[in-house]
């Protein structure tokens, strides 16, 4: 493999005559509310689950919505990896003056928090088309802040579960389909929506020249879902992730663990449209970003963050991706589109939750 330092990139991701007022990013995903909150430790322990967790709730879990809710100040956020990605590509691309030029659909229940979840949905400048089930309640993710920052999270799908393809054919997400440039999907919707829905998205970008963009999300993924994963896969323009994931990934697939070398591995893999080479982009947290593209890795040094800004991590993976995609459907460097990524996820995570300010003020050090 050849690993070389950032250099400037001049590849166009998207046409030349793309202009924002035809952009248009569509995120199809699990959506949830995340009801999140500082907590003590002792929570945790109440919940017999550890710092960091990422967890679907079983029946011990269960009381954790109501007490977070009753005994703590909240936030109430739009939430779901797809959707967080979403909010925070409007969001930087609000300055723009086109904001409401990113739209969402997953499946929500006719229930108060769903009406909840597409009002701050909507407050963020995303255009939501949600599939409502009548008789499952809406996904929820009680996000548990910790003393040190760190994020436990615990998921009830419900709704988010339920989601098919026939709503991807409705006439109200078939206008939005039509309309965008970009399709965005997190790896959990590998586990709701499936392959069918991941299937009919990526022929839908192949058929009109469009890309197509998966996220591992979890390492469990690789571990319990690699059939949906590698069904969907030949579809995926731009596959993102971090070490850990990629290092499942590698795992999985007898590729090692290294995340460069994973990275071209995967890069590599068959496409079934051939108009774009495959990017593979995987993060590390404060380590450096790696990008594969055409047979070589690129290393991008992610900006330091004091500890001390530090608020909560929670989000940051989403944020990356989301600035990435913001500046990728304007047509931007690679280079550029990495270091919007960095941009949003460093200031994601010195607040709490994955919130934003109300305006965005990211400026580029690189030329477009």
């Amino acid at each position: 493999k050849r690993l070389r330092r950032r250099q400037t990139n001049k590849q166009r991701v998207v046409p030349d005559s793309t202009t924002m007022a035809e952009t248009v990013l569509l995120g199809a995903g699990n959506p949830l509310l995340d009801i999140s909150a500082k907590v003590p430790t002792s929570m945790l322990a109440k919940y017999e689950v550890k710092s960091g967790d990422i967890i679907l709730a079983d029946e011990k879990h269960l009381g954790v919505y109501e007490e977070l809710v009753k005994d703590f100040s909240v936030d109430y956020i739009a939430g779901g990896a797809t959707q967080n990605s979403i909010r925070v590509a409007s969001w930087m691309l609000s300055r723009h003056g086109e904001a409401k030029k990113c739209a969402f659909v997953g499946c929500v229940g006719a229930d108060a928090n769903g009406e909840k979840l597409a009002e701050v949905a909507t407050a963020a400048g995303v255009t939501v088309a949600y599939q409502i089930d009548t008789s499952t309640p809406t996904g929820l993710c009680a996000v548990l802040i910790d003393d040190s920052n760190e994020r436990t999270l615990i998921t009830r799908l419900d709704a988010a579960n339920n989601f098919n393809k026939a709503h991807l054919e409705s006439e109200a997400v078939g206008a939005v389909l039509a309309e965008a440039k970009v399709v965005y999907s997190a790896g959990f919707f590998l586990t709701s929506g499936g392959p069918e829905c991941t299937q009919f998205l990526g022929e839908h970008c192949v058929a009109n020249g469009k890309r197509y963009c998966l996220n591992l999300s979890a390492p469990f993924l690789m571990q319990f879902f690699m059939p949906q994963f590698e069904a969907t896969l030949p579809y995926v323009d731009i596959l993102f992730g971090n070490e850990t994931e990629a290092a499942a990934l590698g795992e999985a697939r007898g590729w090692g663990t290294d995340p460069s070398a994973v990275a071209l591995k995967a890069a590599a893999m068959p496409k079934a449209s051939g108009a774009f080479a495959r990017m593979v982009v995987v993060t590390q947290g404060a380590a450096s970003t790696l990008v594969a593209l055409n047979g070589a890795v690129t290393s991008y040094a992610v900006p330091a963050v004091p500890k001390e800004s530090i608020v909560d991590t929670n989000g940051a993976g989403d944020a990356f991706v989301g600035g990435f995609l913001a500046e990728y459907v304007l047509g931007a460097s690679i280079d550029k589109c990495v270091e919007a990524g960095h941009w949003a996820a460093r200031t994601i995570i010195q607040r709490s939750g994955c919130t934003m300010p109300a305006s965005c003020d990211f400026v580029s050090e690189m030329p477009r």
